[in-house]
């Protein structure tokens, strides 16, 4: 229990996709103009990684290893496809705003690296763990950055509009706003992580010194 919990929680902080591993930025940076985009690239790419790690690691030993990523990304592609086709009937207004990049899941490297590293190697509940946590770690990375985006770019927050126009900054709607988001963000999650390892690290030091002491 402790095992999967341990797989599920990694993709949400410890090895959160953005963040640390930081891989699949071009989309993320590209769609995080508003909070809609960023809810709807979330939730699609979710959708995907898990998808696709349950078929693999279902089928990972049938799968001849000559053969594995072309394998991988007709999987990937399949439901790369649902997703699209459902964004078209239902939410064509997100579809056209995300536009490409939608698409180009097929060939995000988060996807394929974590069914190359996990999926092909794990069982079907690891795997699904390990893309849920995944992708909400990629989705809750992108909402953050949506919110930032929006607020002071276009002074909305889900189409409202909340903040006036005059009090905007377009710095936030342009690539070079998104690149200033995501790396303070960043700066903030490897603060956070060292200040955390380096009380770790008091708290061991202490515990055997008291052991040390208490021997003597």
């Amino acid at each position: 229990m402790n095992k999967n919990f341990k797989i599920f929680t990694n993709g949400l902080i410890k090895e959160n996709p953005l963040l640390v591993l930081m891989i699949g930025l071009c989309s993320s940076l590209a769609v995080t103009t508003s909070v809609f985009n960023g809810i709807g690239m979330g939730i699609g790419m979710t959708f995907v990684i898990v998808m696709s790690e349950i078929i693999i690691s279902l089928f990972r030993k049938i799968i001849p290893n000559s053969i594995r990523i072309p394998v991988f990304i007709v999987v990937i592609a399949t439901f790369v496809t649902i997703v699209d086709f459902v964004l078209q009937a239902y939410f064509p207004v997100l579809s056209e705003s995300m536009g490409v990049f939608i698409p180009l899941i097929v060939v995000n490297c988060i996807i394929m690296g974590r069914v190359e590293a996990f999926a092909s190697k794990n069982n079907f509940v690891q795997s699904a763990l390990d893309a849920l946590g995944m992708g909400l770690g990629y989705t809750w990375v992108l909402i953050v950055i949506s919110i930032i985006r929006e607020f002071f770019g276009a002074g909305t927050l889900f189409g409202i509009q909340i903040l006036s126009e005059k009090y905007t900054i377009g710095f936030f709607k342009s690539a070079p706003g998104g690149f200033f988001v995501f790396g303070i963000l960043i700066a903030i999650t490897v603060a956070i992580t060292r200040s955390h390892n380096q009380r770790s690290k008091q708290k061991t030091v202490s515990a055997n010194k008291t052991t040390t002491e208490g021997a003597n």
